[in-house]
């Protein structure tokens, strides 16, 4: 199964719901289910900044900086588009990758890569049914 990774706290937005754009340099014609892998960089101060602007913006209060998975996947999405302009609070382009029925997954330690990559949907405990229900 294709999966992206995304920084975290960018990767528990997405999972949780919050999320439904993730922006990009480049566009995609894909759709359909991906794995949404968290990286491992983190620095403390980034997620203090997005801790405040979250909570003043967005409204959404993070979990802890320790309490934030990475280096694995931690949840799946459906990409249902790839825009070029959107109202999305979300959308800073160049291109926005727009997700639906993202929700978290129990936490599986793999290595990320850049842009799409595969890890074997059993690897993560996705049934053939489960991923055949998200296809478009």
């Amino acid at each position: 199964m294709r999966a992206l990774s995304i920084r975290q706290p960018w990767a528990w937005l997405i999972v949780q719901g919050h999320k439904p754009v993730e922006n990009r340099d480049w566009a995609i014609k894909y759709r359909g289910p991906v794995l949404i892998h968290a990286g491992l960089t983190l620095s403390r101060k980034h997620y203090e900044d997005l801790e405040l602007d979250m909570a003043v913006r967005m409204r959404i209060g993070l979990p802890a900086y320790e309490d934030l998975q990475r280096g694995g996947v931690v949840g799946v999405a459906e990409i249902v588009d790839c825009v070029d302009q959107s109202d999305s609070p979300w959308f800073t382009g160049p291109f926005g990758f727009v997700l639906a029925r993202a929700r978290p997954l129990p936490f599986f330690p793999c290595k990320g890569q850049l842009g799409f990559f595969d890890v074997p949907a059993e690897a993560v405990g996705l049934s053939n049914e489960l991923v055949e229900a998200m296809a478009p």
